[in-house]
């Protein structure tokens, strides 16, 4: 049986929209499949352009979607469908809470984790069975009707799963790739009103075996940067000092960067591990810094944690991604221009000033279409970057300017510069691209700012 899957790329322009870094559910997906003995190949829109003959060899069409792809992914499943009668499956974390709508497009959905219910899926399609009552996590079609079956009560054993093969993606090719992204966990229990994490992967954290993560790391000959994909890598902090000794025990070269909570900066030799293993960039959800909005977003931390945190990080020469969710009910104009003066202030190396999203599967979703505050659904518009509800304290259009104030004071040509003369290459082409990507985005959202200027 030959399968395709697909990863859509969402078209519109972000501030990094240059960096090209895949999701890990196709690679992996396809790896666990290939392992079966499948043909497979894996398209990644961000790397390359789906090839049509290969799609009209295949049996099956596996589509992968989060929810500003979705309307690329709908595009794909139809035209697939109508034209070459492929079967078409979808996952992802939009279709996983927006079943029904999907359903519309595909011929089965899996909600959730993938990796098991897949496996068994295209096991009862090679066998020409009609039965597929008996499958978690699974919604299909059959005669006319939707079914959804119970989610597998049991999350994926993480240290079950194979290395990804890169190989299998179109336009893959190690010597050009130049960050290398890992997941070394799932999981979350935390509990962010904007956050659909916990919904797809638990309340209670899953880790991969430190060592697999290192055969991993050792396979990485020409790589120079690793991403750890965690929404967390430091939520078991001595289990991040464990992985982190061992990447300093095998000498690893390049440089690395995650996502962490700003608590770890009270973590004196997690910090000092890091930096010997030449970790370069925390990406840190702090919210906001409004401490109204902070106990709304049910975050856990103050803004002095958060100006502390910052400063020791400097210190241990770890440079700080902030990320910011502004247009909550607590946020003012005020407390918003507020972030831009904090970021200059602190020296954050890089920020994503992002507009607050009611994306499926978040609380704040469910209460905004209930209070009937969300007045579009083109999930096109869902990426964070643009205006998709009523805030409380200004209009939709006053919320968009925000956004684009804040990205225009914080990237400039001069911040280029000053990294520039720091032989700091890396964020200085990132404050060179915030700059020209934020100037592109303005002129690509004029007609969306026109709409939502008679909003």
């Amino acid at each position: 049986m030959k399968i395709v899957g697909i990863e859509p790329k969402n078209f519109k322009t972000h501030v990094f929209s240059a960096f090209k870094l895949p999701r890990l559910a196709m690679p992996l997906l396809g790896t666990i499949l290939k392992n079966k003995g499948y043909k497979v190949k894996i398209f990644l829109e961000e790397w390359a352009p789906i090839n049509e003959n290969i799609i009209k060899e295949a049996d099956v069409i596996m589509i992968s979607t989060i929810t500003p792809t979705a309307n690329r992914a709908y595009e794909l499943a139809d035209y697939y469908k109508k034209k070459y009668k492929k079967i078409i499956i979808m996952g992802g974390p939009h279709v996983s809470f927006l079943a029904d709508e999907a359903l519309l497009h595909a011929d089965f959905i899996i909600r959730g984790e993938g990796e098991k219910a897949l496996l068994k899926l295209i096991e009862n399609i090679e066998r020409g069975s009609n039965d597929f009552s008996s499958i978690p996590n699974l919604s299909y079609k059959k005669d006319g009707e939707f079914y959804h079956n119970p989610l597998d009560e049991n999350f994926v054993d993480l240290n079950s799963l194979p290395i990804p093969d890169f190989t299998l993606v179109e336009g893959y090719n190690l010597n050009k790739l130049k960050i290398y992204p890992i997941s070394t966990s799932r999981g979350c229990p935390y509990n962010c009103t904007f956050c659909a994490v916990v919904p797809m992967f638990g309340r209670k954290y899953r880790f991969r075996n430190e060592d697999l993560v290192i055969e991993e790391i050792k396979n990485l000959k020409k790589v120079e940067h690793i991403f750890f994909y965690d929404d967390n890598f430091a939520a078991d902090k001595e289990r991040a000092k464990i992985l982190l000794e061992k990447m300093i025990k095998i000498n690893f070269k390049g440089t690395w960067s995650t996502q962490v909570r700003i608590d770890i900066y009270k973590d004196e030799e997690l910090l000092k591990l890091m930096q010997k293993s030449n970790c370069s960039t925390l990406y840190i959800g702090f919210e906001s810094i409004n401490p109204e909005t902070l106990k709304l977003y049910k975050k856990g931390i103050t803004p002095a944690q958060i100006e502390e945190g910052i400063k020791i990080l400097h210190k241990y020469n770890i440079k700080v991604h902030g990320m910011f969710v502004i247009g909550a009910d607590t946020d003012t104009r005020e407390s918003i221009l507020a972030t831009l003066d904090f970021s200059k202030k602190m020296k954050i190396d890089s920020v994503q000033f992002l507009i607050l999203t009611p994306a499926p599967g978040s609380k704040i979703f469910e209460e905004f279409l209930k209070e009937g505050r969300i007045f579009t659904t083109n999930w096109d518009y869902y990426d964070g970057h643009h205006v998709v509800f009523y805030p409380k304290n200004m209009s939709p259009f006053e919320l968009q300017e925000l956004a684009f104030k804040l990205f225009e004071g914080f990237y400039s040509y001069k911040g280029a510069i000053k990294y520039l003369l720091k032989l700091d290459w890396i964020h200085a082409t990132i404050h060179f691209l915030g700059t020209k990507l934020t100037k592109k985005a303005r002129k690509e959202r004029k007609e969306f700012l026109r709409t939502l200027s008679k909003i």
